[in-house]
Parts: structure tokens; C-alpha cells; sequence
């Protein structure tokens, strides 16, 4: 018997990264700022631990978009499934030529585009899509706050989050 809500506890672990990292950032600044010897440098060298565990934490929280969705999302080994009701796919992120968000979809979807592939269709509400945000981040040259401003904009059209940069010829 859980004495939580099943709604905060959603909460709390959506922004698990982030409480944690204020957590040791609190016990890093209480040993720089109270301590001596050792545990004074420790403090200081565990703050920007702290803040970048925050920094993610954020980050990866704004990019949750909920729960029910149809489907279920696995991320392994550089490759992203989804496994649907009625048809499912998966691509390898190294043959990724382009990721879209389609947000006149409901619920809204990622698309992600592979050469010599139909698009898979991801809602962002399914089962394991928050696995995604760390897939999508090694694409190079994503901009993720550009991404996570998308994804809660409320675009009318479909976006272009991300497109693999062809190499130009002279």
C-alpha cells in the first residue's frame, strides 16, 4: 500500500535527475562553505557535478510529454523501436537522415526518416519514449532547446527538428 499518489510519484520521478542533483548540490555547499581540510575541496569540486545533474534533469523532465500512448519505445544498442498496436519499425540512428515533430497528430508524433525506409511514426506519449531524449541528443548538431521548445510550442505544422548535414562538392 502506497501512501503517495500514483500522480506525485509521477512527478517526483519524472524530475528524479534534478532533485537529485539540488540534493548534492545542497551537500556540496554545505561542505565548501562549513567544512575544513578535505571535505571543503570535495564540496567545491561536487558543485558543478551538482549543476549540470540539474541542468540535464531539466532538460530531460521538459522533454517528458506523458504516458497511454499507443506503442512501446526501445532505444538499444543505436537503434529506436516502436512496437505499435497495428505496425511498429525501428531505425538505426547512425542511417537517421531527418527527424521531424508532427504535432497536428493526436497525440503528436515523432517521424523519423532513413533512407530506403517508410518513416516511423512515434507518439510522443508512448510507453518508453522518454528513452528518445538521450537517442535524439547524440545526433550532431541537434539543438535540443530548440527541440524542447517544439515539443511544447504547439507548432500547426509538422517541424524539422534535426537533418543530417550532406557534404557539399565543389
Amino acid at each position: 500500500m502506497s501512501f503517495v499518489r500514483p500522480e506525485a510519484m509521477e512527478t517526483v520521478l519524472r524530475w528524479r535527475d534534478a532533485l537529485i542533483g539540488a540534493a548534492l548540490g545542497s551537500l556540496g555547499l554545505w561542505w565548501a562553505l562549513g567544512a575544513h581540510g578535505i571535505l571543503n575541496w570535495i564540496g567545491w569540486l561536487v558543485l558543478p557535478v551538482a549543476a549540470a545533474l540539474i541542468w540535464t534533469g531539466i532538460r530531460r523532465a521538459r522533454f517528458h510529454s506523458g504516458r497511454g500512448g499507443p506503442g512501446v519505445v526501445t532505444v538499444d544498442e543505436g537503434a529506436i523501436a516502436w512496437l505499435g498496436p497495428f505496425h511498429g519499425g525501428a531505425v538505426a540512428l547512425e542511417d537517421l537522415d531527418r527527424l521531424e515533430l508532427d504535432p497536428t497528430r493526436n497525440p503528436a508524433v515523432w517521424r523519423l526518416f532513413a533512407p530506403g525506409q517508410m518513416p516511423l511514426e512515434i507518439p510522443v506519449t508512448a510507453e518508453g519514449a522518454d528513452a528518445l531524449f538521450d537517442a535524439f541528443a547524440r545526433l550532431p548538431g541537434l539543438d535540443t532547446p530548440k527541440m524542447l521548445a517544439e515539443l511544447r510550442g504547439g507548432a500547426q505544422a509538422p517541424v524539422v527538428i534535426w537533418q543530417k548535414s550532406r557534404p557539399r562538392l565543389h
